[in-house]
């Protein structure tokens, strides 16, 4: 009798370490599936600030046919469209498809591609449409918001057109690289474009296909790569480290330099200029612009006297509330507001 009770007490006693465990590991999997939905509904959020970096009121980014796949070991955000409206600033998009993933054990690492087309309108009149072939980007979170982020885009091909003035201006570029760093409270950035051209409707084709590198630093910036900053370039300064223009046969310019902006948009800055093969550069400006080919000569005769010269010239480009000038003295025209 009494062997009969402690089996049956043993018996109860398993059956309730049973369901107590079952218990907790439905109670781990329900944590785990709210955990995991939190981080997805984060990557959303982390997501379409980077497509539309704004941090305020009246600025909304939806995702069309959200699907967050995944599940249990991989974070995954699917829209057929994104759609972003600034309405503080009259600007509102559409882009198309949207695909982005993270790690469970690395939520703030994340991985995202974006298809064309893209639409961009502005209240302005200003109406931007672009298509690429690959546009693949990532971006790391830390506490103090995006830490870095690198954008790739291949094939891009881009039209604005001004419904004010009537002009269109198109842009294409083989391969473009955006990558943008908080360096404590600065904003590093390098932008990189390969075998691009530029053209206006009705003006001469001034810009040849070139390749270009932008490597600068802004000061107290680092919240403009989230959007965390609302106040924009206006009153920024920092350092242009290069600026390198090459169209090919040794024609390459090279600008350094500080720089600022007041708090309506103008530029300030005084940087050196570096031009190789002087000739060629003016022989294709007068190309360009055979209207002002006196001029161009002018000028070129000038910076090769201050080159000794020599076809390589060295010189100080001012530029004063967008008033630009070579060394202060030779007037290049006006830089508009940003």
């Amino acid at each position: 009798m009494a062997a009969s009770s402690r089996s049956g007490s043993g018996q109860s006693g398993s059956g309730k370490k049973f369901w107590l465990l079952g218990g907790g590991v439905l109670l781990v999997i329900a944590l785990y599936t709210g955990g995991w939905f939190y981080a997805a509904s984060a990557l959303k959020t982390t997501v379409l600030k980077a497509i539309a970096p704004r941090d305020q009121a009246g600025v909304s980014g939806e995702c069309a046919d959200i699907e967050f796949r995944g599940y249990p070991f991989r974070i995954g955000l699917f829209c057929s469209k994104i759609d972003v409206d600034d309405n503080v600033n009259g600007v509102s998009a559409t882009f198309g498809a949207l695909r982005s993933a993270a790690q469970v054990y690395a939520p703030g690492d994340i991985v995202w591609e974006l298809d064309s087309p893209a639409e961009i309108r502005t209240s302005n009149g200003l109406s931007i449409s672009a298509q690429w072939t690959n546009l693949q980007a990532s971006l790391a979170t830390r506490l103090q918001g995006v830490d870095h982020s690198s954008t790739v885009i291949e094939g891009l091909k881009a039209m604005a057109v001004s419904s004010y003035t009537g002009q269109t201006m198109s842009f294409d570029a083989a391969r473009t690289e955006i990558h943008l760093r908080q360096n404590g409270a600065d904003l590093d950035g390098a932008i990189s474009v390969q075998d691009a051209n530029t053209a206006i409707k009705d003006w001469p084709q001034i810009f040849p296909k070139l390749s270009a590198s932008i490597n600068l630093t802004v000061a107290g910036k680092a919240g403009l790569i989230d959007g965390s900053d609302r106040n924009g370039l206006n009153g920024a300064t920092g350092e242009l480290r290069r600026i390198v223009a090459d169209i090919g046969d040794g024609k390459v310019m090279t600008l350094t330099g500080p720089f600022s902006f007041d708090e309506q948009g103008f530029l300030s800055g005084k940087f050196k200029l570096e031009i190789e093969q002087l000739g060629p550069w003016g022989d294709s400006l007068k190309q360009a612009f055979p209207d002002i080919a006196s001029t161009v000569n002018t000028a070129t005769k000038l910076l090769k006297a201050l080159a000794g010269g020599g076809d390589k010239v060295s010189v100080d480009l001012v530029v004063d509330r967008g008033n630009a000038t070579v060394s202060g003295f030779i007037p290049l025209g006006r830089i508009p507001p940003i």
